[in-house]
């Protein structure tokens, strides 16, 4: 569907770039308004600019804003959801993309203290933003919501085990979320492979044909494939579906026993 206004709203976290930036364009290409948050103001603007330059009808300045701030920061949570029900009068989709992956190595090996802040950004921060819109609109009105996850999360990988962890928690989480939240929200998760973006660089940067070699489609996701895939999830067309986890990854989990 491509309209100027859906009458449909967005909020997604970690939006100014990557994979949350794929998903906005995704979204405000059919006709969303969009709420981005990120940590860095500059960049927050710079996207949402862009955002907006690219909305449909005209009046893309109108239809896209920005909240910065830290995910895990509970204040934020607030103002953020508060913000967008300020400005547009509801909050029909939660994507939950902000994350962290600050180590490297074996998990016998990790400080936990640092374990502990991978959770807080990647999990708590994503249970903390979907209590705040079901209470704001979603109760009483439904919705849907897209957490993202990771092939981390349903596979062991070498050197991000405590990533890995924390998105096996998000798939739980979407679980759970599912069935507490029905029959008026769905939730579901979107499990990517590498996508290349600054975030995953470290995994592929300098060596991208020879990372892009394992995956039977021949080449590294890019944000706008994770966007229309959250796009179909946060839509109509996926109706009747929920509590699952869909994985985006070029093929690459068929060669999980080879």
């Amino acid at each position: 569907m491509t309209t100027a206004d859906s009458g449909k709203v967005a909020l997604i976290t970690g939006g100014s770039r990557g994979i949350g930036y794929g998903v906005a364009e995704a979204l405000v290409a059919r006709g969303d308004r969009v709420c981005v948050t990120g940590r860095n103001e500059g960049a927050l603007q710079e996207a949402v600019e862009a955002l907006g330059a690219a909305a449909p009808g005209g009046e893309g300045a109108s239809r896209v804003i920005g909240v910065a701030g830290k995910a895990h920061d509970e204040a934020h949570q607030a103002v953020a959801v508060a913000r967008v029900m300020e400005t547009f009068g509801r909050v029909d989709f939660l994507v939950n993309n902000a994350g962290t992956n600050p180590v490297f190595g074996p998990i016998a090996e990790l400080d936990l203290g640092v374990v502990r802040k991978v959770f807080e950004t990647n999990v708590i921060s994503a249970l903390g933003f979907a209590q705040q819109t079901y209470k704001a609109w979603q109760k009483e009105n439904g919705g849907a919501i897209v957490n993202i996850a990771s092939i981390a999360g349903v596979a062991p990988s070498p050197f991000i085990g405590a990533y890995g962890m924390s998105k096996a928690a998000m798939v739980n989480l979407t679980l759970q979320l599912a069935h507490e939240m029905a029959p008026l929200v769905r939730v579901n998760s979107i499990a990517p492979a590498v996508v290349k973006t600054k975030f995953a660089a470290a995994l592929y940067e300098g060596r991208e044909e020879e990372a892009a070699a394992a995956y039977p489609l021949g080449r590294l996701g890019v944000p706008k494939d994770i966007g229309g895939a959250a796009a179909f999830l946060l839509s109509d067309d996926s109706a009747w579906v929920t509590g699952q986890t869909l994985i985006v990854d070029g093929g690459l989990f068929l060669n999980a026993g080879v």
